[in-house]
């Protein structure tokens, strides 16, 4: 037969077969590909057809066309997905694997290929795998515009597996590491809890993020170990001198409480815009950007006596900071950051009833009476209070632990050659 001569009746085969599966004539059909192998053995239309026609009940055959059908045509990937789908009814998940990592790797971003390669992975159990995959589903579909109800539903699809999926990886990991953990004090392994938990998805990392001057590599803590401040203990145990203190100025007419927020007429709107001159956060001063409150410090003596004790962050003209904070109900301090990382901000909780709350970073705590703490406010936080009652909360700055004394007076003789040059560097601290 001439080349001619095959070609025409190739393409009258393919016709006649074409024919055949609109009529729904699927024996017809299968006779007119089976001609065409007797003419182009390789020929993949042929063979991709001849394999659908035996996939679900003969899968073995199936598979035997979809090879030959992928060896004539390597680069198309809907016959690799074909195979794979052979070689799933065969229960041969290394065969059907390698058929779909033979479709990605035309293209990555084949969406059907990384459903069946996510399915096949939750199947035999490879969780980590499955979760990738399906983020990979998650990604392609949010990529494209204008998407159908059916890709909608498989992204839901996807974003439920990875839920699940990652679940199941988070559940594996903490049955695995509990043992070790139970030997190990909480303290000692917080930041180990924060990496995992970063790893799986369960929370962020949350860098420094100062918005006045920024110390460079001092570790980045959202709350720094107790270790570093052995005065906490005696500022805790002076809680009821202080609340007793703190209690007489709120019931004294004066000196009033006054907002902390004010902010400049004319600014435009941001974050603090509804808590501007507002009642809601109030503060009573003891510091004050590096000058003491003398009439409430003598009307607080107990209080002062014990700030005096304190590695106070003392900067001429701009710290120490020290004032009791007081959250009216309903009240929430949005997300934000402060101003220098050279310092810490203890809080010593005084008055807090229930559903009161404070976030640094990926970490929230609840304050407890008496109970100190101290952060980097740096760090986004925000705090809250959900209750009928006020919060109250005795703040204080002091030096950023991991400074030295040779950094602390470098600073303290930054400042004071920078003079006034800097302005105000006021921050909102909570």
């Amino acid at each position: 037969m001439t080349t001619n001569s095959a070609e025409r009746a190739l393409e009258s085969l393919l016709r006649e077969a074409d024919h055949a599966q609109r009529a729904g004539d699927r024996a017809r059909a299968n006779t007119a590909f089976r001609q065409i192998l007797s003419v182009a053995p390789d020929h993949p239309v042929a063979l991709n057809a001849l394999g659908m026609a035996a996939l679900g009940h003969d899968d073995r055959a199936a598979a035997a066309y979809f090879v030959r059908a992928a060896d004539a045509d390597p680069t198309a990937a809907p016959l690799w997905m074909n195979l794979a789908s052979a070689h799933r009814g065969l229960g041969d998940a290394d065969a059907e694997r390698a058929a779909l990592e033979r479709a990605l790797a035309t293209d990555q971003r084949n969406l059907m290929a990384n459903v069946r390669i996510a399915e096949l992975f939750e199947r035999i159990g490879d969780t980590s795998a499955a979760a990738f995959r399906w983020g990979g589903v998650a990604t392609i579909a949010r990529s494209i515009p204008d998407r159908a109800p059916a890709l909608d539903q498989l992204l839901t699809r996807a974003m439920e597996r990875i839920a699940v999926l990652t679940q199941a990886l988070s559940d594996d990991v903490d049955v695995a590491m509990q043992p070790l953990r139970n030997t190990v004090d909480a303290e000692q392994r917080r930041r180990f809890d924060a990496c995992v938990d970063a790893m799986l998805g369960r929370r962020r990392i949350y860098a420094p993020a100062p918005h006045g001057l920024h110390f460079p590599f001092l570790p980045a803590d959202e709350f720094f170990a107790r270790e570093h401040f052995a005065w906490l203990t005696d500022l805790e145990a002076a809680t009821p001198a202080i609340l007793a203190e703190l209690e007489a100025l709120l019931s004294a007419p004066t000196p009033a409480f006054t907002p902390y927020v004010t902010i400049t007429p004319g600014t435009p709107a941001n974050l603090w815009s509804a808590l501007d001159r507002s009642e809601k956060w109030s503060v009573q001063y003891l510091w004050r950007y590096g000058v003491r409150n003398d009439a409430v410090c003598a009307r607080c003596p107990q209080t002062a006596a014990i700030l005096d004790t304190l590695p106070l962050s003392d900067i001429a003209g701009r710290a120490p900071t020290a004032f009791f904070s007081i959250l009216k109900p309903g009240t929430h301090l949005p997300p934000h950051t402060g101003v220098s990382n050279i310092r810490s901000i203890v809080h010593l909780p005084l008055i807090v009833p229930d559903k009161c709350g404070f976030r640094v970073g990926g970490e929230t705590r609840e304050w407890r009476v008496g109970e100190a703490f101290v952060f980097d406010d740096t760090i986004e936080h925000e705090a809250w209070n959900d209750s009928d009652e006020i919060r109250a909360v005795l703040i204080v700055d002091v030096w950023n632990p991991y400074l030295t004394d040779d950094e602390r007076t470098m600073v303290r003789h930054l400042f004071e050659a920078l003079g006034s040059r800097l302005g105000d560097n006021s921050q909102i601290s909570d």
